[in-house]
């Protein structure tokens, strides 16, 4: 199932309306401390630790995970960074029985807890506490950081200040959007979300593993899924775009447009140089354009084509070059699936702002389309306001073709009658799993060589 991601302000409003519905607020804290302490304590166990608290309810969380720590038999230390300015962190402190340490001359332990700031951070640390923190990360041997990394801002990604890399980020009731997009998602180390007793609801999701079907008795290769691909001048990347849709799990799929056939899998039928006749075909389930297919005017006119066809589209690569250069796009039939890389985005929407997931939903309501939004955070977003981040990354995936093996993914999906939206988070989810398989140094062809397996865990 997947989770929902909450801004700043909307888990403020969801502690609001716990808070409204009978929890106290200290109720709440004391839950994430103690929750913090338990994730902390079964990753690193029974650690010499430093619990940095800042002034704020994060540090109050910090006081409460100290406690909970020092009753298991833990050697804690705390550190301030101030008096508390909330009541609540006021009563934690005051439930710590140790000492409290200045933040500025505490020395260094094996496990650093970073409880400084959290959620709703929107300012540098001042450059003394940016040192600091940066100097017991290093010093330690386990860091830990509560709800957020203190420096990163909650919402977009950025990173407000210099921050260590984390081994383990303990966030409460959901994931926030920086837990997934980049830059902060690097630092976060493994992410644990602890339930504290807050019901949160979200248009905004993480991209979980799909819930796929296989095939029953009564099925047959049309049924499964028919995908027509559109090449062009660079065979190679249509080749990659048909033989990952025939993998994904496609039933059919047929091959426009290719002058050479010999890297394709003889199952991929090869269609007729005109795709005028094969997109008018009425059992067809997704059209794939764009992996190779060039920039000339024999591309245009194969692009004007797919537009103007019934079936659901996939634009991938050279077709949103097209599109971009044009100005205008109105295609026939049902929502299409863009997958843009940053670059192509730009070309297509310049001028978007705010952050990764706020573009991608400007992009997908001003094309009428789910939009992928490609790269180490890949957004998926709709036109209905639905948007999804990836749960994870594979850096090898940054080597050519692999763009062209998604779009095939995704095609197959949406052939197998999946929503545009879901056919593009399902895509994502098996495009990202099948490189963990492949593992380092993959290429794209090795995406193709794992899907099977990918979709074996989707079953």
């Amino acid at each position: 199932m997947s989770r929902p991601i909450l801004t700043a302000a909307e888990m403020r409003a969801a502690e609001a309306t716990a808070i409204a519905a009978g929890t106290p607020a200290f109720a709440l804290m004391e839950n994430a401390g103690a929750a913090a302490a338990e994730a902390i304590w079964r990753f690193a166990g029974p650690l010499p630790a430093l619990i940095l608290c800042g002034p704020g309810n994060n540090g109050g969380d910090g006081y409460v995970l100290a406690r909970h720590l020092a009753e298991r038999g833990s050697e804690v230390r705390v550190a301030a960074l101030g008096d508390p300015r909330t009541p609540d962190a006021g009563k934690a402190r005051s439930a710590w029985s140790g000492p409290v340490e200045a933040f500025a001359e505490a020395a260094p332990a094996p496990l650093l807890v970073d409880a400084l700031f959290g959620t709703g951070l929107a300012r540098p640390l001042d450059g003394p506490w940016s040192d600091r923190l940066a100097e017991l990360g290093r010093a330690a041997k386990v860091r830990v950081a509560v709800d957020l990394p203190s420096g990163v801002a909650t919402d977009d990604g950025a990173i407000l200040s210099p921050v260590p890399d984390f081994d383990l980020t303990v966030t409460f009731a959901s994931l926030k959007p920086s837990h997934r997009l980049q830059p902060a998602a690097r630092h976060m180390g493994r992410v644990v979300v602890a339930d504290i007793g807050i019901v949160v609801q979200s248009s905004l999701h993480e991209i979980a593993r799909p819930r796929l079907t296989g095939p029953g008795p009564d099925d047959h290769k049309y049924s499964r899924g028919y995908v027509a691909v559109i090449g062009g001048s660079m065979p190679g990347a249509a080749a990659l775009t048909a033989s990952a849709a025939l993998h994904g799990g496609a039933g059919f799929v047929k091959l426009s447009g290719a002058h050479d056939m010999s890297g394709v899998p003889r199952a991929v039928v090869q269609g007729d140089p005109d795709p005028r006749k094969m997109v008018q075909d009425r059992r067809l389930g997704a059209i794939a354009i764009g992996p190779g297919l060039g920039l000339g005017e024999a591309s245009r006119a194969a692009l004007d084509v797919a537009l103007a066809a019934a079936a659901p589209l996939i634009l991938d690569a050279d077709a949103l070059t097209l599109i971009a250069g044009q100005g205008a796009f109105e295609p026939a039939g049902p929502t299409p699936v863009l997958t843009p890389h940053h670059g192509e985005f730009e070309g297509l929407f310049p001028g978007a702002r705010g952050s990764k997931v706020d573009r991608a939903l400007h992009a997908a309501r001003r094309a009428r389309s789910v939009v992928v939004y490609k790269g180490p955070d890949t957004v998926v977003a709709g036109p209905d306001g639905r948007a999804a981040i990836a749960s994870g990354f594979t850096p090898w995936l940054a080597t050519a073709g692999t763009g062209d093996v998604l779009a095939g993914i995704v095609a197959a999906m949406r052939a197998r009658g999946l929503d545009a939206f879901e056919a593009a988070c399902a895509g994502v989810w098996l495009h990202n799993r099948a490189a963990e398989l492949a593992g380092p140094g993959l290429i794209a062809d090795d995406l193709i060589a794992h899907l099977a397996a990918a979709l074996a865990e989707c079953l």
